[in-house]
């Protein structure tokens, strides 16, 4: 009996060894585990008000992306159309069009707020406008908030998350300086760059540039170009406020002085503000630049004087956004020159209007 016993114990250890070493990941000559593959995941519908950060589609091949409008004889959006209902021409030679999407696709949206100081607008007013215009957009469009005075802050990722999105906004705090020409970068080469898919930078801004550092209007109008994004701008006008205010004490917010008291109470800061960006000329220069980033875009510039016309004009944006096709085509490797390319797009239906970009700009390899 006592034989059968050991011989039972060892069978029972021998098969616990065996069973160990099946769990027992094994390991590469690099010494890292062996994963077992992952398989390509299924596309799932997410609920409307889920975070979806993860869920921007990013860029993997190089396509040049065509934003699309088109209207009919009253100036009314064809919807409907089909991948075969178009047709891309670079330097008068047709394309293969490799990528389409329809009006109904979701859009990637950067909204850029201009927070400096400015005595048209207050801040909840503008904090108010933009929360109304991101409740216009689709429930699947995933939206970015950057704002900025003398720096640039993004304030949230893009998401589909409404309530993460109002709470950014309510962030949004205006403050000194307008580093317009930094915020307009760094959302077209650091942020939209990488995301794939149909996508829109709407910017608010009276446009005048007073303290950018590492972008210029010539940088942003040719990032504009190498860009597949629309660029919609919503613009209103401070140069009268601005006159009134020079040389004037200005109080924009108030900050609270850091010491050992865990209450400590609030003054004002009070500035001066400096003479850079308040000439006639400056402000020329901003109304040439915002109407070139939309033109070169195939966007739109809507004036905003006041909080009734920025509703409105926030209202179109969002309304236009559901009005554009998406086509795309790979370049060949004799368009990767960095020199700027004619763009063409036709459509296969009579009497119709097609709004698109006329030119691109491919980066040089």
């Amino acid at each position: 009996m006592k034989k059968i016993a050991l011989a039972v114990c060892l069978l029972i250890l021998s098969i616990s060894f065996i069973f160990a070493q099946s769990r027992r990941p094994t390991t590469d000559d690099g010494g890292k585990k062996n994963q077992r593959p992952v398989a390509t995941p299924t596309p799932q519908t997410t609920d409307d008000n889920a975070e979806i950060d993860e869920g921007v589609i990013e860029v993997n091949t190089e396509i040049v992306t065509i934003p699309v409008k088109v209207l009919d004889r009253k100036s009314k959006f064809v919807a409907g159309l089909t991948k075969e209902d178009f047709k891309v021409f670079e330097e008068n030679v047709e394309q293969e069009i490799t990528y389409f999407s329809n009006e109904q696709e979701p859009f990637t949206v950067a909204l850029v707020l201009d927070m400096s100081y400015s005595a048209k607008f207050k801040e909840a007013e503008i904090q108010s406008a933009a929360i109304a215009f991101l409740e216009q957009l689709s429930p699947k469009d995933r939206v970015m908030i950057v704002a900025f005075t003398g720096e640039v802050r993004v304030l949230c990722e893009p998401t589909n998350d409404k309530k993460r999105l109002f709470a950014a906004i309510k962030t949004a705090k205006i403050d000194f300086g307008t580093s317009v020409y930094d915020a307009v970068d760094l959302v077209l080469k650091d942020k939209l760059s990488k995301i794939g898919g149909r996508k829109a930078i709407v910017l608010f801004s009276d446009g005048v540039d007073t303290s950018s550092e590492r972008a210029s209007d010539l940088s942003n109008k040719s990032n504009a170009i190498e860009s597949d994004a629309l660029i919609y701008v919503v613009q209103y006008d401070t140069f009268a406020e601005v006159q009134a205010l020079k040389n004037k004490p200005i109080i924009p917010q108030t900050t609270q002085i850091p010491g050992k008291d865990k209450n400590p109470f609030p003054i004002p800061q009070v500035g001066l503000p400096s003479d850079k960006g308040t000439s006639r000329e400056e402000y020329q220069k901003a109304d040439e630049y915002l109407n070139e980033l939309a033109l070169r875009t195939g966007g739109e510039v809507f004036k905003a004087n006041d909080i009734v016309s920025i509703s409105k004009s926030f209202a179109k944006v969002a309304a236009e956004l559901r009005e554009f096709y998406s086509i795309g085509f790979s370049p060949k490797e004799e368009s990767k020159d960095g020199k700027k390319r004619k763009l063409k797009v036709k459509v296969n239906r009579e009497n119709v209007a097609v709004k698109a970009r006329d030119s691109y700009t491919a980066k040089k390899k």
